[in-house]
């Protein structure tokens, strides 16, 4: 009885179990059927083809989904972005060249100066005594002057007079001349009427002595002529020698005027001013202070003055940008010091030397300080134009991919579905956009950000528009 009892409930067990599978088989064949329909639009959604059965679509299957982006027309310009130092454009030291105390100071730090003002005077007594020595040592040179010249008149007095004589004793010789033919025709006509004893010898004798004195007068005034030519001749002499006189007190005279510029030189050491327009950026001494010349020991300026209407950016740019830097070349300038502010410029000079041991060149761009916020030394980033952006696509870079092996560069992008990788040719990176040379169109749409599970020929889901994110390439 229990045996027959054990068997049935065995029996009712196995007919459930063959019920419940009979039950579970038909589901299992539906939903066989339902997967092969899915798959089978699937393919079909991504091959472009719509379907055509009027029953209503089952949900599709999971697709991976990618952002694209439009290439954009135009490339990328060529800059560098180098950290960069605000100069004043020209600032001075101003050390003292004489020795003294400060007598005055009427700047300190801070103060606006103009050219030519007096910022320190120096109280040096002993330079101001040798100017006037010397400029009285010129006043008595240019009086010796006068007086040279004045024995120059009176040679030149008395070489008229000696002139003046000689033509006076020239007609006494004349009259003297005269006098001894009429003396001699006298004592002829005498000495003949003696011979024929019509007078007596006491006339002859007479005559005589007339004819003699004549001749004596006559010498006379030639000697005096030879005199008068003599004192001439002396006359002209002291002319000469009163002239040279005159020469050589013109020349002590410069000297003396040398020695007065030389002598006010040092006087004008005594006050220091502004070589030009800027600001007082540092004082040494002040008022009462003993400073030493710069070539008697002094090392340290009393002042510095800086020009600050017109600032420059002193910029190092590195070996590989060299070539490229040019002046002209549009820059722009951006301060720590002034957030937000962005200074334009343009590069005005260049050294056209590459430093052997920074590797750098050194680079100056001016900045007109109207504001008068640029300050000496403050500090910033320069970026420099150095080519303007050429034709061609740019993309994100972070949907280049760089493959290091065969040097070559890639991107994706979506066609009819699928994803499909093209080697393209990248011209400038900036890091945040690439430059595409050849190798993409401007209708492609470009997979922005592209991940290590995307193969080319891949279906994807593709969405857009998307805002590019700064992403580095992919290698």
């Amino acid at each position: 009885m229990r045996n027959s009892l054990k068997r049935q409930k065995w029996f009712i067990a196995g007919a459930g179990l063959v019920l419940a599978s009979l039950a579970v088989m038909p589901r299992m064949q539906s939903g066989a059927v339902r997967g092969e329909q899915r798959t089978a639009r699937a393919a079909g959604q991504s091959g472009g083809q719509a379907s055509g059965s009027s029953e209503q679509p089952s949900a599709r299957p999971s697709m991976a989904r990618v952002s694209v982006v439009k290439p954009v027309k135009g490339g990328i310009a060529r800059t560098t972005t180098q950290p960069g130092t605000m100069e004043a454009f020209d600032f001075a030291d101003l050390f003292a060249k004489v020795s003294g105390y400060v007598k005055v100071q009427t700047v300190d730090i801070g103060d606006k100066v103009a050219v030519g003002d007096v910022l320190v005077e120096i109280d040096a007594p002993e330079f101001v005594e040798a100017l006037r020595e010397a400029e009285a040592a010129q006043a008595q040179a240019e009086a010796q002057v006068i007086q040279m010249q004045a024995r120059v008149d009176t040679a030149k007095a008395e070489f008229d007079a000696a002139e003046s004589n000689i033509e006076l004793v020239e007609a006494d010789l004349g009259k003297a001349e005269s006098y001894l033919k009429f003396r001699e025709k006298q004592y002829q006509r005498i000495s003949d009427l003696f011979k024929l004893k019509s007078i007596d010898e006491r006339l002859v004798d007479e005559k005589f002595e007339q004819r003699d004195a004549a001749q004596a007068a006559e010498n006379s005034a030639k000697a005096a002529i030879v005199s008068a030519k003599s004192q001439a001749l002396a006359a002209k002499a002291r002319i000469a020698s009163a002239e040279a006189d005159v020469i050589d007190a013109q020349a002590k005279v410069r000297l003396a005027k040398s020695r007065v510029s030389r002598a006010q030189v040092f006087v004008n050491y005594t006050r220091i001013v502004s070589p030009y327009n800027g600001v007082i950026t540092r004082r040494s001494f002040h008022v009462g202070d003993f400073i030493r010349a710069a070539d008697q020991g002094g090392s340290e300026p009393l002042l510095t003055v800086a020009r600050t209407d017109l600032m420059r950016v002193i910029v190092q740019v590195p070996e590989r940008e060299i070539a490229y830097t040019n002046v002209g070349d549009s820059a722009s300038v951006e301060l720590d010091g002034i957030a937000g502010a962005k200074f334009n410029g343009a590069v005005s000079r260049i050294a056209q030397s590459e430093d052997r041991v920074s590797r750098s060149m050194r680079t100056e761009i001016d900045l007109k300080n109207d504001s008068n916020k640029l300050r000496d030394g403050m500090f910033g980033r320069v970026t420099i134009v150095l080519q303007e952006a050429p034709k061609g696509l740019t993309v994100p870079a972070s949907s280049v991919i760089a493959d290091r092996k065969s040097k070559t560069d890639s991107v994706f992008v979506v066609r009819d579905g699928k994803l499909r990788l093209l080697h393209v040719e990248v011209g400038q990176d900036d890091g945040i956009r690439a430059e595409i040379i050849s190798g993409l169109s401007a209708n492609d749409r470009v997979v922005a950000r592209p991940g290590n599970d995307l193969s080319d020929g891949m279906a994807v889901e593709a969405e857009e528009p998307v805002a590019t994110a700064v992403q580095p390439r992919h290698e």
